[in-house]
């Protein structure tokens, strides 16, 4: 247990798993990783990730990606393992956070994964453009995505720096009655027009709390394998694709009327600890 910026950073082994640990930050799950098999994900939402990244190219063909938020690294270190060679910059913004998943969980041997500690914002704004095939956006602070993460105008700065091709996975955490997931749909959609949601049944439907994968883009998704992967999962996933109905009259966020992601229910992450 350790004092970082974010608050209290514990990592709990896993009792079925030898090498591997769950990072919780004030008893909120952030991350699960195996140190012997990067590949393994324990956390639904991950696979979902993963699944998505998975279809971006041709298996082991490297990607150049952006991980927004690094936690444990548990996506740098998927794609390290599954596409190696990939060049991989995380940015996050908890430097005490960071020195411990280092020194704890080391990264994978000939990973080329960089991390710089800062503002998620203020990286993607500084970036080249057209540098990724791949960003992913999975910013908490605690258990909350960040306000200034939630607008049309970052979402323009992270679609400057994609290339023509590129993806942008974005996790979102929402409840009932899914007006923040709403609202980031239609924000993301203004962007990045080409877009689905991934998430269980019972989250889209709006009776429960949980995480919803948005996958963008400017060109056509796989959809069709995609949600073969995620009906084949371990805890099964629906795939969205009527974004119209789902975001319904809801406009775009901007800067000036953004706000943070909800706060989870209390007792949420209690069965996880």
């Amino acid at each position: 247990m350790e004092t970082v910026a974010s608050g209290i950073a514990e990592l709990i082994p896993d009792a079925d798993r030898p090498e591997s640990f769950t990072l919780l930050l004030d008893g909120a799950p952030q991350s699960h990783v195996d140190l012997t098999d990067p590949t393994h994900l324990e956390f639904e939402y991950i696979r979902r990730m993963a699944a998505a990244i998975d279809l971006i190219a041709p298996a082991g063909q490297p990607l150049r990606a952006l991980h927004l938020g690094g936690g444990a690294l548990t996506l740098p270190r998927y794609l390290a393992t599954t596409r190696p060679g990939s060049p991989q910059r995380v940015v996050e913004i908890d430097g005490p956070l960071v020195e411990m998943v280092r020194r704890e969980l080391p990264l994978p041997a000939k990973a080329s994964i960089r991390v710089r500690v800062g503002d998620a914002r203020e990286a993607v704004e500084g970036m080249r453009e057209a540098g990724y095939d791949l960003v992913v956006l999975d910013v908490f602070a605690g258990a909350r995505t960040p306000a200034h993460l939630a607008s049309v105008d970052f979402i323009r700065q992270a679609a400057r720096v994609l290339a023509p091709g590129g993806r942008l996975i974005a996790n979102v955490a929402d409840g009932p009655p899914l007006r923040y997931a709403r609202a980031q749909v239609a924000t993301i959609r203004a962007v990045l027009p080409e877009a689905c949601l991934v998430a269980d049944a019972a989250v889209l439907r709006g009776r429960r709390f949980g995480n919803l994968v948005v996958l963008a883009g400017r060109t056509p998704l796989p959809i069709a394998e995609l949600t073969r992967r995620a009906a084949g999962d371990w805890f099964p996933g629906r795939v969205e694709t009527d974004l119209d109905g789902f975001s319904g009259s809801i406009a775009p966020v901007t800067d000036s009327n953004a706000v943070a992601s909800p706060i989870p229910p209390a007792g949420l992450f209690s069965s996880r600890k």
